[in-house]
């Protein structure tokens, strides 16, 4: 039975313990059972607390990042697994099953034409090495297909598919996410069933990265396809209420993506489990 997760940036900017406890009411009352952990900057998490949070409250954690604009991780894959080792020490230290994202290259960094085949083969290759960098720590590796605004690389979930086909490590796992498949998909269904078998983990992302149900996201053929595929996985609402100023300027984040902020946890979880229940899909 697939669980329900939320990405903390729809009540906090950076990960914060505090914040988190005092929301356990609201996680219990919707149930939310996973929490999506930012690791922009790793040094942030303060991993013993956050690992006796985790064990206290029965939540399970996932971890996510994007690599930083001054990495390039074909001409330089060495930058790029130094940048995530420590992602992947605290995802591991505080309980995490994967660490995910765009964890193949830097959000909002295009080169303006398509993406060539060295870079296809440059991107597999540091995927490889991630993956087994990964697993040393017991961890899977998510990678996110985005959309052409913020990357070239990997936009589809056929693309996605086509890299964990290229890489061929078990650990590899694609991250759909439902804004992204808003622009670049033919349909929700079709980016679904194009991810086959490599379907791991699906964030639940309104048009307008707001309140689920306030956008033009269809959310019954979503449903109805998870369903479909026999997908049981975690499926976890992000919203950019509040984004890390790292990555700020790159999601073009710059006004309020919902009139009341607490509308996206508080509204758009119960249209969720709505939407979900109307499909047939289960959380537990």
């Amino acid at each position: 039975m697939a669980q329900l997760g939320l990405h903390t940036f729809a009540a906090a900017p950076k990960w914060d313990v505090t914040t988190m406890r005092a929301l356990l009411p609201k996680f219990a009352k919707h149930k939310v059972r996973v929490l999506e952990i930012p690791l922009l900057d790793p040094a942030e998490i303060d991993v013993a607390e956050t690992r006796a949070f985790v064990e206290e409250t029965g939540i399970a954690p996932v971890c996510s990042l994007g690599l930083p604009n001054t990495i390039d991780v074909i001409s330089d894959p060495d930058a790029g697994l130094a940048f995530l080792e420590p992602a992947f020490a605290v995802a591991a230290g505080v309980g995490a099953f994967a660490l995910a994202g765009v964890t193949y290259g830097t959000i909002g960094k295009i080169s303006g034409a398509p993406r060539t085949q060295a870079e296809f083969d440059g991107t597999a290759r540091f995927i490889d090495r991630a993956a087994r960098a990964a697993k040393t720590h017991g961890l899977d590796l998510g990678v996110e297909p985005c959309n052409r605004y913020e990357t070239h690389i990997m936009n589809t979930g056929a693309d996605g598919r086509a890299y964990c086909e290229a890489v061929g490590a078990e650990n590899v796992f694609i991250h759909l996410d439902t804004y992204h498949m808003n622009i670049e998909e033919k349909s929700y269904a079709q980016g679904i069933r194009d991810c086959g078998s490599f379907l791991g983990y699906v964030h639940l992302s309104e048009s307008n990265r707001g309140t689920p149900g306030a956008g033009t996201i269809g959310w019954a053929e979503i449903y109805d396809t998870l369903v479909e595929v026999g997908f049981d996985g975690i499926t976890t609402l992000e919203s950019m209420n509040h984004v890390h100023p790292a990555i700020a300027s790159a999601l073009a984040i710059w006004h309020p993506v919902a009139a009341n902020p607490e509308d996206v946890i508080d509204i758009g979880l119960p249209f969720l489990h709505r939407a979900a229940e109307a499909a047939g899909f289960r959380y537990e």
